[in-house]
């Protein structure tokens, strides 16, 4: 009753009896890669479904945030590629600039060298080798987890192609006015020492000191606060509001800066908040993004006091000492000539600090290479706009929006030498010369090269079609452009993503980069905290891949993953995600022992069972739900549906429903064997794309089909059937109340007891042979005597159609003498009836009490009020235990 196409198994191997993931995982991957199953063709009439892998990089390894997108980018494109599309899913790896010069500096700072030694061309080829010795551990990891990408179009961000694209598009930039260099404030890393993106700034709460400062003499004096004294030495006015009357006659005035011989200008700026401090601040140009502004607003001087490393510049006292060091001997020689008005420590304030090193930034004036980026973040947050582009979930545009629409020029040079070099040439003359990849570079004397490199995100902004050809108009870009998912964390939106929706647009000449931006949130341990080496939480995924296997950790993370929403995550989940695997396992090779097939077509429904009906119109339903969620980005729910629905409705119920249609043989049997191997095959079908490698192993076994990765997606038949499922929920609710009842008389799960079962006249006739053999329910015999009678509740005459129940309702009688020692059962529950009346009396006293009422807080009261109601379902609870039990 599922449109699916079957295969003829040759035989059926005989399963192990246990399933041992590291046994079978490496083989697997392998033999899928070998057979070409990831490789897509660019010519294939199919339609294509791409995505690129956010590039991990080249200094990485595989942690759990990586195992989490991994995995939910794996499952959309093994889906895709089962339901017929054209899927490539595209590796490759960042060059990481920064973070990939930095630990071949340390290797040669352990030869006792610096990167000044070797010269720039050495350098560059040493990390070319160690890229080649040491980087790229994570794609073997990423073999580990099951990735399915083509590995034949691995890309790296600065192999071949893609500097050609990264020349290319530096050079149209330039042409169209949208690359430039200018003299601005950019965040200096003084340990990393180049200049970083704003995005690659964190700020974080610090500890530090706010001194008040007079400056000028006599009547002519302002009082300035700073948390940085000693960029005093570079400040070159002070400004105060236009309206503010207690700075009026001091305006346009020359006051004295204390420590140097300098006078500067008291300058009036609507930028100065005359409500914040004393109304009056001191402009550093040079050391100050707001300052520099105000600078150039009233044309004052620039003055650099730092070097690249922060140390003092300026001739005097202060010259040669650390930022730190001058701010601490700045204060005592103010505080010596009596400058100090006030001093705060601790002060607490947010300050920048390098993401990478956690260096305090120290914004500097400097020659940088910057981006335009008005008009190309008004076409990225145009395409989103107007639905182009799709953001999911949807009330994560806001923060694409905040973003985009306040997005300033991006600083895009860097001052290192590992990276794509900047395609400037300057003339002994002045001249400056930008060349495209064709180009021929300047010759004669004087001509130079500029130093800096490109900023990281440049080149991995081009990721979406420079990995396909770009620039060249290659059937890869023609096929697989414009991409189809992005699927990468929120925390990355300004990083990377509005950065190829910029590129993206302007290179492909409006056509988007991404159909659909689907947002994830950020795996955390169990406890919803953040994972940092620090708090001594973060887990290695590998370890749980060897403990549990590959399965395990992938459906951990998938029956987490709400779309945008964090991903807590623990051991024990794993293990219970193993558990899943094992129960998988043993319910197919339970099947398979007892002839499940999937040969031939599914018999006509007239010709099944109401449980095998049941089954097939769940499964249907099944196949809709999961599909459903799929186009929803819906990991956690798909998930944990099939969950569900393969643990307890086919291995729990199905399973368990038909042993005794299996074990009387004949037809009904055989139907029974052929709805269980479509069940599993469809069942195995949809888990794939999840759990690869366990699913694999036994769709082929019960298929003797070629390999799930390339099998069809199945489809939902539209068969339902209704009264089939409301006669199995009678079933399966008559056997979860006398299970019920039996725990409470404290009878154990394997225990037989006599009963009689009075289902004539209902649906649950058919159904007696298996609810006896669930319950673990004798024939009656000689000498029945009825302990207790189990109305079903909710199952009468009128509670379903007539189709389903035409008779009075179904009762269960149990024959308890013998299985339990009544008398000391009887003493247990009075001891349980008793405790929970004087809980009952407790709680009561106190909500009788107006004065404790009065007093006591709205979330006391409320936990009195829950303690009466357990108290009451306690006692009612006992009451009837009690009463069912045989009289002695």
């Amino acid at each position: 009753m599922t449109e699916n196409t079957q295969q003829q198994p040759a035989s059926v191997p005989e399963l192990p009896t246990q399933y041992a993931p590291a046994e079978v995982e490496g083989k697997l991957y392998e033999r899928w890669v070998e057979r070409g199953y990831f490789t897509a063709d660019a010519k294939s009439d199919k339609p294509p479904y791409t995505i690129v892998i956010p590039p991990p990089n080249v200094t990485g390894s595989l942690h759990l945030g990586h195992a989490f997108q991994h995995t939910l980018m794996d499952a959309l494109t093994r889906r895709k590629r089962m339901q017929g599309y054209e899927a490539l899913w595209l590796p490759g790896m960042d060059h990481a600039g920064i973070a990939t010069q930095n630990k071949v500096e340390q290797q040669l700072a352990e030869e006792g060298k610096s990167r000044h030694d070797l010269g720039r061309e050495e350098f560059v080829e040493r990390v070319w080798q160690w890229k080649e010795e040491y980087g790229g551990k994570i794609l073997g990891q990423m073999r580990r987890l099951g990735d399915g990408v083509d590995w034949s179009r691995e890309r790296f961000t600065m192999d071949e192609g893609l500097s050609k694209a990264v020349q290319t598009i530096f050079k149209r930039l330039y042409d169209d006015e949208l690359i430039y260099r200018a003299e601005r404030i950019i965040n200096w890393c003084p340990r990393c020492l180049t200049a970083i993106s704003d995005i690659e700034v964190e700020y974080q709460e610090d500890d530090g000191e706010l001194v008040s400062i007079r400056y000028g003499e006599g009547d002519e004096t302002v009082v300035v606060a700073t948390t940085r004294a000693e960029t005093m030495l570079g400040d070159t006015a002070v400004a105060v509001h236009p309206d503010d009357e207690r700075y009026k006659h001091l305006v346009g005035k020359r006051i004295k800066l204390p420590l140097t011989d300098r006078t500067i200008p008291v300058v009036a700026d609507t930028h100065v908040d005359p409500e914040f401090g004393t109304g009056a601040v001191k402009v550093t140009p040079a050391h100050d993004p707001n300052d520099f502004a105000i600078g150039q607003r009233h044309g004052l001087e620039s003055m650099t006091i730092m070097d690249e490393r922060g140390v003092i510049t300026v001739h005097g006292p202060f010259q040669g000492l650390d930022r730190y060091e001058a701010r601490s001997a700045v204060v005592g020689a103010l505080r010596s000539q009596g400058r100090i008005v006030a001093e705060k420590r601790p002060y607490v304030h947010s300050v920048g600090h390098c993401s990478r090193c956690k260096t305090t930034i120290e914004p500097r004036l400097s020659m940088q290479w910057w981006v335009k980026v008005e008009p190309l973040a008004k076409a990225a947050g145009d395409a989103v706009r107007d639905g182009r582009v799709k953001i999911h979930p949807e009330d994560m545009s806001k923060r694409y929006f905040d973003w985009v629409d306040n997005m300033h020029d991006w600083c895009i040079s860097r001052q290192l030498w590992w990276g794509h070099r900047i395609p400037v040439w300057y003339g002994p003359n002045g001249e400056v010369v930008c060349l495209g990849p064709d180009d021929e570079a300047p010759t004669g004397e004087g001509w130079t090269q500029d130093t800096d490199v490109l900023d990281t995100w440049f080149s991995s902004g081009l990721w979406p079609f420079s990995t396909l050809g770009w620039p060249e108009r290659t059937p890869d870009l023609e096929k697989f452009y414009s991409t189809d998912v992005l699927l990468t964390g929120h925390d990355i939106i300004f990083f990377w993503v509005a950065r190829m929706m910029m590129f993206g647009l302007y290179a492909m000449d409006g056509e988007v980069p991404f159909k659909t931006i689907a947002l994830t949130g950020l795996v955390r341990d169990e406890r919803g905290k953040k994972m940092s080496k620090s708090f001594g939480n973060v887990v290695d995924p590998l370890d749980w891949m060897d403990a549990y296997g590959s399965d395990a950790v992938r459906f951990t993370l998938a029956r987490g993953a709400n779309p945008g929403t964090d991903v807590p995550i623990g051991e024990d989940w794993v293990q219970a995600s193993r558990n899943f695997a094992n129960k998988i396992w043993n319910a197919t090779r339970f099947a398979l022992m007892n002839g499940a097939t999937v040969e031939g077509p599914l018999p006509d429904p007239s010709e099944m069972s109401a449980t095998d009906r049941w089954i097939l119109s769940r499964l249907n339903a099944t196949v809709a739900e999961v599909d459903a969620y799929y186009d929803d980005f819906e990991f956690a729910k798909l998930s944990d549906t099939l969950y569900h629905f393969a643990w307890d409705e086919v291995f729990d119920w199905y399973v368990e429903l038909s042993k005794t249609t299996f074990f009387g043989g004949g037809e009904p049997a055989k139907v029974s064997a052929r709805v269980l191997g479509e069940v599993l095959d469809v069942t195995l079908r949809l888990l794939h794309p999840v759990v690869p490698f366990v699913t694999e192993t036994l769709w082929t076994s019960l298929t003797g089909g070629e390999s799930l990765v390339v099998a069809d997606w199945p489809k939902d038949s539209g068969f339902r059937d209704q009264g089939a499922e409301r006669e199995i929920e009678l079933v399966q609710r008559v056997v979860t109340e006398v299970r019920r009842f039996r725990s409470d008389q404290g009878l154990q799960p394997g225990q037989k007891v006599p009963a009689r079962l009075d289902l004539d006249g209902t649906a649950l006739a058919p159904h007696e042979a298996a609810i006896r053999q669930l319950l673990r329910l004798q024939p009656e015999g000689e000498g029945f005597t009825a302990s207790a009678t189990l109305p079903v509740v909710g199952v009468t005459a009128t509670a379903y159609d007539a189709t389903v129940v035409t008779g009075p309702a179904p009762t269960v009688a149990l024959d308890l003498s013998g299985t339990i020692d009544v008398a000391a059962e009887r003493k247990r529950l009075a001891k349980d009836l008793a405790a929970a009346e004087k809980e009952r009396q407790q709680a009561q006293a106190k909500l009788g009490n107006e004065a404790f009422l009065a007093k006591a807080p709205d979330q006391v009261v409320e936990k009195i009020r829950t303690r009466l109601a357990k108290a009451d379902e306690d006692i009612a609870r006992i009451e009837n235990q009690l009463a069912n039990l045989p009289q002695a």
